[in-house]
């Protein structure tokens, strides 16, 4: 019982740790899924921003070149006049968000732009994405103007630009013409990236959302599953500790119904488990054994002789003293009664003492001969107490004897047949309990012995 009891702690404990690592999980896949969420919309926004720019780069160069290339390049050559017409700057204004346009010759001197034209004939270094575009590479990004370069820019209230760097090429040209440095206002392709951004992080975020969604409810799932399979465990781990204690007092029962036949072969013993289970419990309790021994100790000595039951009437009942081949078959009754009682797990922790309680201190007992300190305390116990009950009966073979001829046989078997413990708890026991031994005012009894 105490194992089926613990194997239903058992499975509860483990369902519990499994409901917890469900939940842990949960959270875990939210977090996880929250990190997802951000560093995929990070990457999608950055890649958003990044054809953005690249479109408004393309779209800005062709419009730029469309207008001014006619006048710049005359055939395969940039010649840049400082005078270009009126009406090529207006259609550059056509455009309200272009701020700045800047040409640029292959050597890295400018050589026209429409702001600023005292800069026209100047060279400044060719540095990052203008180095580039003179190489062949376009460029584009959205970002601050530098102190010095970008003064008139600055000077118009912009502190930030989408900035182009173009190459000037022509079809029939082996090298770059120069290069175009366009400033345009980032406004509309900002808001425009802005309620992109909105759209997409909300968009990733209802995707995430959902399939952390629909992991919740799979986990719920199998949160509910394993709560009803708990709950039917513990159910059927009720159940079947209820049966298995009916069984255990159903067997009881035929033990004790067995022991009673026993008992009624012989009239001459009637009630000697009962006397020899009192005695036996009052020496246990005086020793300090514990609930759980005196528990073994109490059916150890009501089944101590139920081996009986396979010894033949014709030997057990029999007026005169037995032969030895009689005696022989009776002292197989304590083996015998071992087998017994150890099939029935309720009574396990009695085998011991059942099959030991004719063992002697002196190791001249039976059936293994075991002496002193190997010899099970509580079979030390009953085997004393049936000693005592033996002595103080009448049986057909003898009388019973008086308390005080009891009382020195057992003294005189002190650590021959019995255990000197034992023996002192006896003593002790009859003295404070007398009743529980059969005797009457003890003390002057122990005193004359």
């Amino acid at each position: 019982m105490r194992l089926t009891a613990a194997n239903g702690r058992g499975s509860r404990g483990a369902s519990e740790r499994s409901l917890t690592l469900l939940h842990v999980f949960l959270g875990a896949s939210a977090l996880i899924l929250a990190v997802g969420a951000v560093v995929l919309s990070a990457v999608l926004t950055n890649a958003l921003k990044s054809q953005a720019v690249a479109d408004s780069r393309e779209s800005l160069t062709q419009y730029v070149d469309g207008v001014l290339g006619p006048a710049l390049v005359r055939g395969n050559v940039l010649q840049v006049s400082p005078n270009v017409s009126s009406v090529l700057l207006e259609e550059l204004r056509a455009d309200p968000d272009l701020v700045t346009v800047k040409v640029w010759r292959p050597d890295g001197v400018l050589a026209w732009t429409n702001r600023g034209r005292e800069r026209i004939g100047k060279r400044f270094g060719e540095e990052g994405n203008l180095e580039k575009a003179l190489q062949g590479t376009p460029a584009g990004s959205i970002g601050n103007l530098a102190e010095d370069e970008n003064k008139v820019e600055r000077a118009l209230g912009f502190n930030h630009l989408l900035q182009v760097y173009a190459p000037i090429r022509r079809a029939t040209a082996r090298n770059i013409l120069g290069a175009y440095e366009i400033y345009a206002n980032p406004k509309h392709l900002e808001s425009t990236l802005a309620s992109r951004r909105h759209v997409l992080w909300g968009a990733v975020a209802l995707v995430f959302l959902a399939l952390w969604a629909a992991l919740a409810l799979l986990v719920r799932g199998a949160s509910s599953t394993l709560r009803r399979q708990t709950r039917q465990l513990r159910a059927r781990s009720r159940d079947l500790m209820h049966s298995y204690r009916r069984l255990e007092e159903s067997s009881l029962e035929a033990i004790e119904s067995l022991n009673a036949t026993v008992e009624a072969k012989d009239p001459d013993t009637a009630g000697h488990s009962l006397r020899v289970q009192r005695v036996a419990v009052a020496i246990g309790e005086q020793l300090g054994l514990d609930g759980q021994r005196l528990d073994a100790l109490r059916f150890g000595a009501l089944f101590h002789d139920i081996g009986k039951i396979a010894v033949p009437d014709a030997i057990l009942v029999k007026p005169a003293k037995l032969d030895s081949s009689e005696y022989a078959r009776m002292k197989m009754h304590s083996a015998d009664g071992a087998r017994i009682v150890g099939k029935l797990g309720r009574l396990r922790e009695t085998v011991p003492i059942i099959r030991h309680h004719h063992e002697r201190w002196d190791g001249k007992g039976y059936p293994d001969g075991l002496a002193t300190a190997e010899i099970p305390l509580e079979a030390a116990i009953v085997g004393l107490a049936d000693s005592w009950d033996a002595m103080t009966t009448d049986r057909p073979y003898h009388r019973a004897l008086t308390p005080q001829e009891a009382l020195a046989e057992i003294h005189g078997g002190r650590a021959t047949q019995f255990s000197p413990a034992v023996v002192d708890a006896f003593l002790a026991a009859a003295t404070a309990r007398p009743a529980e031994f059969g005797l009457g005012p003890v003390e002057l009894a122990l005193r004359a012995v």
